[in-house]
């Protein structure tokens, strides 16, 4: 197990370093400045945006929201790797990978938005079992490879390979997070099967009752989970101001070689601040999208910016509260790293009480994250059979139920390593298809843009751009051509 462990590693890393990071980073860049930072400029849009509300489905039901799908996104993003990698990637790099998070965040968000707002466009309806429209939506990156690209079979390469990924293997990891923290504040005695059981019936509860139940769930877990990490990691840092100038310099300088902290080279800060930042905030991986596609807004832009909202949220919000948790109290480091390295943290400064509220913030991130991963596979294996997805779901969900029970026993080193390949071959099939197709997204922007400059809420159709290529379903002849009026001028 060791060696298949070392030879997995090994793939890994040159996966990621020689090929993967320049990828996504040239990626980053190009739609950077191809948008013209649309990810900074357009940062108050996106928080206007957010607060849209989704109108009623044909048969009376509440849609999902743009902030609905933002935090089914937000559920997956915001993970164990906001409090785990981020002090795995301090311990192996340096303070300086903080830096190179930030600056990951801060370039691929724009990724973040090219992807949504495709997701948008190319999106379908869902029906009932009567083949009725059902009133919710589903997409991603399967979807516009088929409808934009017109290529099927490289959809269905992604549908499987995310599948497995988040369905199977992320989901069995965060029960063994949520069994390992549960450990360490109730003691070595309690079971991690009972631990594993209480997380498949709760999630049970969520996953059967549809991406309604999803969308409510999360928009209720998220903001709470998000909430008290922060007042957390903000006592910290108050009871430590003194400190804070040190911490900038540590990651200004760590990240360019004038400082090393535990080691941390320039080369390492770069690695792993770039490839943590990454996995945690998901941009260009291909995986949010598929919760931007359940939105009901009137333009697909508006779902773009929502989501490139996200990456900050996760990268700059909850990661720097980490990263800034960690430095104050532990300047040294310590050998340990991961969720231990977070709590002697939180401990040291707070005492320990801390650790058991670290205990019940790691839950929540774990079980949202265990939500969202769910929804990524249901929406990808309803690409993949069709109308026949429906049979197949319910089998779907009592395997999840499994892995996730099974993750709960045992150690799942191998299958996390693992992981990192099968998602870091996710990212370069959704890479590969949405460089062509970021052309579309910035006729997208324009036509918002442009409306936004005639003081309109912007909404759209597909006869405003009728070049656009592929198989467009939910945009045909379904906006009004008079759109409403933004509150300026109603008032």
């Amino acid at each position: 197990m060791d060696s298949l462990n070392s030879f997995i590693l090994d793939v890994n890393d040159v996966f990621w370093t020689y090929l993967l990071i320049p990828l996504v980073v040239g990626a980053a860049l190009y739609f950077t400045l191809r948008s013209k930072g649309v990810q900074l400029r357009l940062l108050p849009e996106m928080v206007r945006v957010l607060g849209d509300k989704a109108e009623p489905s044909p048969d009376g039901r509440k849609q999902v929201s743009s902030f609905g799908a933002f935090t089914i996104s937000a559920a997956a993003r915001v993970g164990t790797g906001n409090v785990a990698g981020v002090a795995a990637a301090i311990t192996a790099g340096g303070a300086g990978a903080v830096f190179w998070m930030w600056v990951m965040a801060l370039l691929g968000a724009s990724s973040a938005f090219v992807e949504a707002s495709l997701a948008q466009l190319y999106k379908v309806r869902n029906r009932d079992k009567e083949g009725n429209e059902a009133g919710t939506y589903r997409g991603g990156p399967a979807y516009y490879m088929q409808r934009g690209l017109g290529k099927r079979w490289l959809g269905m390469i992604f549908a499987v390979v995310i599948t497995l990924t988040f369905g199977f293997v992320f989901n069995a990891v965060q029960s063994n997070t949520i069994a390992s923290v549960t450990k360490g504040s109730f003691g070595d005695d309690f079971p991690a099967a009972g631990a594993g059981l209480a997380v498949v019936v709760l999630l049970g509860l969520v996953i059967f009752g549809g991406v309604r139940r999803i969308a409510t769930v999360t928009q209720l877990v998220v903001p709470v989970m998000a909430v008290l990490y922060l007042l957390l990691g903000l006592t910290v840092v108050v009871l430590n101001i003194g400190d804070v100038p040190r911490v900038f310099s540590d990651i200004v300088g760590g990240a360019f070689g004038f400082r090393e902290v535990a080691g941390g080279a320039i080369g390492a800060a770069i690695q792993q601040g770039i490839r943590r930042g990454m996995f945690s905030n998901e941009a260009g991986l291909g995986s949010a999208p598929n919760a931007a596609a359940t939105a009901e807004v009137s333009h697909p832009v508006k779902q773009g910016l929502v989501q490139t909202l996200g990456v900050f949220f996760d990268t700059l919000l909850i990661c720097s509260m980490t990263a800034f948790v960690i430095l104050t109290t532990n300047p040294s480091l310590s050998e340990r790293g991961g969720a231990d390295l977070t709590q002697s943290a939180l401990e040291e400064t707070l005492g320990g009480w801390a650790g058991h509220a670290l205990t019940l913030v790691v839950f929540l991130l774990a079980f949202s994250t265990l939500i969202g991963n769910y929804y990524y596979g249901e929406s990808n294996i309803q690409f993949m059979t069709g109308g026949a997805g429906r049979w197949v779901l319910p089998g779907y969900r009592v395997l999840v139920l499994g892995a996730v029970f099974a993750g709960a026993l045992g150690s799942v080193d191998v299958v996390w390593n693992l992981a990192d390949v099968f998602m870091g071959g996710m990212a370069l099939v959704n890479l590969v298809a949405i460089l062509p197709l970021s052309a579309i997204a910035w006729k997208l922007l324009d036509d918002y843009l442009k409306q936004r400059r005639q003081g309109l809420d912007p909404a759209f159709d597909r006869a405003r751009l009728p070049e656009l290529p592929g198989e467009i379903e939910c945009w045909e002849g379904t906006r009004e051509s008079v759109r409403a009026k933004t509150p300026a001028q109603e008032s």
